[in-house]
């Protein structure tokens, strides 16, 4: 089964246990998260990632900077709740679910004010409900993508999007787990994901911790397995998708997209419907987060690129919506996403009237 990625420990007061990802697979540990700043912190520097865990995580980091607050002074209360609230909100930009997840937890904050009752036990219900929803997502998720799994299919996968990127079953890799318990025989290869590597050290790891048939590649090997009939399909998350279901994900996941249209292979992205921004047209909107040139410059832990060279680092990039066979979400599958049928999942999910 999948690990536990991020738990509240403890009533109120408590803290947050979290996997710090930054050291698998070579290092598991797991640290424990007492104030805003560490969880600000932990989230900038990728300790947590992936959309839905980012989400989870900013619920429980707006609980660390106001579970100690006396509810006397409700004004006071909800002055604090913004502040933190913006606080956390620079930590990442890209992934929307910590936005989504701020906003919901600062629109809960409102309402308990305006009708006088106690915020921050109304913020601890909130928290706990994201991240209990998740849970459940993550396995509608896989129980709507197992259906497009046969027996003995082989699948690629690109960067983390299983229990280590959510709150239990994962994205992209729950329909994996979902198909395995159902008796079927899943393969798959994971993609390295430069410069961080998350395929490499994350993905192959979780697979391997479940029993699951994971072959490592490099990257720019995904054309090759593709050309040799090994890849039945693709299964990616995602960080942010617009509104006409153009797809943010890890950067590199783009060019496995066009490989995929080439050589005939479906294309699906996983993704809970709180991934979705619904105020952002198409993906030329979507910001896209550049990290320090020293990941790219210093990639095994050493300088693998002449000292001053130029660097180009964006995290993310955008997969059209025309590349995409479907998005598996907790209301069903998207098929050939389009704005009128994300629309449609949107209104069928309470996102959208």
């Amino acid at each position: 089964m999948p690990v536990a990625t991020i738990v509240w420990e403890g009533g109120r007061p408590g803290h947050v246990r979290m996997i710090d990802q930054t050291l698998l697979p070579t290092q598991y540990v797991v640290l424990d998260v007492r104030t805003v700043e560490h969880m600000f912190d932990g989230i900038r520097r990728l300790a947590v990632r992936g959309a839905p865990a980012i989400g989870v995580a900013a619920g429980f980091g707006l609980l660390l900077g106001v579970q100690h607050l006396d509810e006397r002074d409700p004004d006071d209360v909800l002055g604090r709740v913004r502040e933190t609230a913006a606080y956390l909100a620079k930590a990442r930009p890209t992934a929307v679910n910590l936005f989504w997840a701020l906003e919901r937890m600062l629109a809960r904050a409102t309402r308990d004010h305006a009708a006088r009752r106690a915020i921050v036990d109304g913020l601890f219900e909130e928290a706990r409900a994201i991240f209990d929803e998740d849970c459940a997502i993550c396995r509608k998720i896989g129980e709507v993508g197992a259906a497009l799994v046969r027996d003995g299919a082989t699948l690629l996968t690109h960067c983390n999007a299983g229990g280590l990127a959510t709150a239990d079953f994962g994205t992209a890799l729950a329909p994996i787990y979902a198909a395995t318990a159902q008796g079927k025989r899943v393969a798959v290869f994971a993609d390295e994901t430069r410069p961080l590597l998350q395929g490499s050290r994350l993905t192959a790891w979780e697979l391997m911790q479940s029993g699951i048939d994971v072959t490592l590649i490099t990257d720019n090997m995904a054309a090759r397995v593709m050309y040799e009939g090994k890849i039945d399909a693709v299964f990616v998350g995602a960080d942010r998708i617009a509104r006409n279901g153009d797809t943010a994900n890890k950067i590199g996941t783009y060019g496995v997209a066009v490989l995929a249209r080439e050589h005939g292979i479906p294309f699906y992205v996983c993704a809970p419907l709180s991934t979705f921004d619904e105020k952002i047209e198409n993906g030329s909107q979507i910001p896209i987060e550049e990290r320090d040139p020293e990941e790219v410059t210093h990639g095994l832990g050493r300088r693998t690129a002449p000292e001053g060279v130029k660097v180009y680092n964006p995290a993310f990039d955008v997969t059209p919506a025309r590349l995409i066979s479907g998005i598996v979400t907790e209301v069903g599958l998207i098929e050939r996403p389009t704005r009128e049928r994300v629309e449609a999942a949107l209104r069928r999910g309470g996102r959208l009237p």
